[in-house]
């Protein structure tokens, strides 16, 4: 059997239509659980990576974070005697390349109102998005190239590209409330690009220049269409959030398929503690399969910068809808914790959101932050819920300790140790999810 920081790995491919890669991998799942003796499991360990190109990127993320929960396990007594293994997940998912992402210390000037983005960097990013979506997307796409230029001064340009952008995605949201999903796919191309075009952060007051702008003055890395304006910037963001849609949808067939090979290891072995842990869009994947429909009731749940709403557990957040997640909590589908790190420095989160506040036509508030209806859990954590469901807390150093308790949700904020949307792999994130292990 493989291996990964010491801990037998059972790789469970998946693919984006929701079929087991390899059924034999699901096999090796259930015999592992079978087995007695000294190789009796006493807890499994599922993880599930987010926004990756392939499978070493998530093998990396998943030896990185396992080799420092490791390393932390002999300080916890009889959780240290406990025998683990890891199901590790592999699905097909796209990430923001960091070529969207200007590093902290770059430079681009701005005018006042912000700059025409150009159309070299559009055709670059649309380019980059070939074999990202469901449906065959590379003569669409090459065709969605060919309007860049002059799509500016071309309504029936502007219309057709969004219209190609939408045809890629899948057309019914599972959930529209979380994220203004039913606004990308009703609303007139023309309307949803005059409400993407204005840039999505604000430039300094005294900016009025047109100098060049250092990066660290507006919080380190930014997506490098939200500090333009105009038509192709809104052309940008258009793709970052078909990017996202599609990813999200993704990763509830991924959990939905989850649940299904771990429902007969909850038969097989209703003793075993089982361990969800998602970074990113994994987070939404492994949140999938506990609220799926076998009940595999968890002994924990560890959302690393959660890519998905902050309302999620939320009962009633607009007054009138539940989260999409909420029967994770109402029903207790987790036996344990629920722990979420979050941070200002999460700035890929800070991607979808604001784009979805910007589709439905509400730019009064900060965007994607606390008090936005469109927040993510990796930048705030769970938001709105009752003071008896979820606790406020911080991401403690790796020789910190936490009084988690079962049932209750708790927002970890990460800001002093997570830098950015990756950085989930460090000893003070492995120490918090062996701590949510033992409680």
């Amino acid at each position: 059997m493989d291996t990964i920081a010491g801990f037998p790995l059972l790789g469970l491919e998946i693919t984006k239509d929701g079929q087991v890669f390899k059924p034999e991998q699901a096999v090796a799942i259930r015999q592992a659980v079978r087995d007695v003796g000294a190789a009796r499991l006493t807890d499994l360990i599922v993880i599930s990576h987010g926004w990756n190109n392939d499978m070493a990127e998530a093998r990396q993320l998943y030896q990185e974070l396992l080799g420092n929960i490791a390393s932390l396990m002999p300080n916890h007594g009889s959780l240290a005697q406990r025998k683990f293994a890891v199901v590790g997940v592999f699905w097909p998912s796209k990430e923001f390349a960091d070529s969207e992402l200007i590093p902290a210390g770059g430079a681009a000037s701005l005018g006042e109102d912000g700059a025409d983005l150009s159309s070299s960097a559009l055709k670059q990013k649309i380019e980059s998005l070939k074999g990202t979506f469901d449906f065959p997307d590379e003569q669409p796409l090459d065709r969605a190239k060919a309007l860049v230029d002059g799509i500016e001064d071309s309504v029936a340009k502007q219309e057709e590209f969004v219209k190609i952008i939408r045809s890629l995605v899948p057309g019914k949201p599972a959930d529209i409330t979380d994220d203004a999903s039913d606004r990308f796919f009703k609303d007139a191309p023309r309307e949803i690009l005059a409400v993407l075009a204005g840039p999505s952060i604000a430039l300094p007051a005294d900016n009025a220049g047109g100098v060049s702008l250092d990066m660290d003055d507006v919080g380190g890395a930014a997506s490098l269409g939200d500090f333009f304006s105009g038509v192709k910037a809104a052309a940008w963001r258009l793709l970052n959030y078909a990017t996202y849609y599609q990813m999200k949808e993704r990763a509830g067939v991924v959990g939905k398929a989850l649940n299904g090979v771990l429902a007969p290891v909850r038969s097989l072995r209703p003793d075993l503690a089982i361990h969800l842990i998602g970074h990113s869009f994994g987070a939404r994947v492994v949140a999938a399969a506990a609220d799926g429909a076998s009940a595999l009731r968890p002994s924990s749940l560890s959302l690393l910068q959660g890519a998905f709403s902050h309302n999620g557990f939320t009962e009633k957040f607009d007054g009138s809808n539940d989260g999409f997640f909420r029967k994770v909590v109402a029903q207790s589908k987790i036996a344990g914790p629920i722990i979420a790190t979050h941070t200002v420095n999460d700035k890929a989160v800070g991607i979808a959101y604001p784009l979805a506040s910007r589709l439905a036509s509400d730019n009064a508030k900060a965007l994607g932050d606390e008090n936005d209806q469109y927040g993510g859990i990796g930048r705030n954590g769970a938001v709105r819920m009752k003071s008896a469901e979820c606790v406020q807390g911080t991401l403690l150093p790796a020789t910190g300790a936490y009084q988690f308790l079962a049932g209750k949700v708790y927002n970890l904020k990460a800001d002093a140790f997570i830098t950015g949307h990756g950085d989930v792999k460090g000893p003070q994130v492995a120490n918090a999810i062996i701590f949510a292990f033992g409680a």
